[in-house]
């Protein structure tokens, strides 16, 4: 296994929570990374705490607009295709099937789903040319197992991992790695409104991962040698 240093990196979701855990690893190991994350003043401040090799970007994953106009900056920024993808940035909501709306599943599939395709097919082509590239799906225990009231969220997560497994496949053999990791419930600013301690059948925030357990094994997956792919890391609590 080998350090980051020299290597680059984009992290979705970056200024709070799973991705900013990240964010502060991959940097702590050598990495520069460009940040991406919706707001402006939290995501700076957060960047200027890791220091000079993290970049701020302020960016709606789930704007395509918005996003043609980030990857264009991340080309500009990092020389070119960066050697890490980490698409974490989500959208979540709860709801019984009756009461979600059709616009709650339309955004998560465009956070979820259509964002991080947009953004790892913008750089694949070089990827796969330079044989080399590591891109890094954050999932969820709902990308495999169906939960009362995720009928937006789970959805997408199942979409995303299916994504993951599509590009798995064709990317085999390519020098470009593809690895997911899913999490179960993870205590981030994510669950403050949702207050699940107070929820029956909701894993209280104390037993909940941390986001630093989640960065370890994206760590874990970006750190091996270049001819082994880690294909899955499913994370729950001992």
């Amino acid at each position: 296994m080998s350090g980051l240093e020299g290597r680059t990196a984009v992290v979705t979701g970056a200024s709070r929570g799973i991705g900013l855990a990240i964010a502060r690893m991959l940097v702590s190991d050598g990495a520069r990374v460009v940040m991406l994350a919706r707001g402006a003043a939290v995501l700076e401040e957060r960047a200027r705490e890791l220091g000079r090799n993290a970049v701020a970007l302020v960016c709606d994953v789930g704007d395509r607009t918005d996003l043609a106009r980030a990857i264009g900056e991340i080309r500009t920024r990092l020389g070119g295709a960066p050697d890490i993808i980490v698409n974490n940035a989500g959208f979540f909501s709860l709801a019984p099937a009756e009461q979600t709306r059709v616009e709650d599943l339309e955004t998560a599939l465009g956070v979820n789903v259509v964002g991080p395709f947009a953004l790892v097919q913008a750089f694949l082509a070089e990827m796969k040319t330079l044989a080399t590239g590591h891109l890094v799906t954050i999932g969820s225990i709902a990308d495999h197992a169906a939960l009362p009231e995720n009928s937006a969220y789970a959805p997408s997560k199942f979409a995303a991992r299916a994504l993951h497994e599509v590009l798995r496949v064709e990317l085999r053999g390519s020098g470009v790695r593809a690895t997911l990791v899913s999490p179960g419930p993870v205590d981030t600013p994510l669950w403050d409104e949702i207050q699940p301690d107070s929820r029956p059948g909701f894993t209280p925030r104390r037993a909940m991962l941390t986001p630093d357990a989640v960065a370890a094994a994206v760590r874990y997956a970006v750190t091996q040698p270049a001819d082994v792919n880690v294909d899955e890391i499913r994370v729950s609590r001992a």
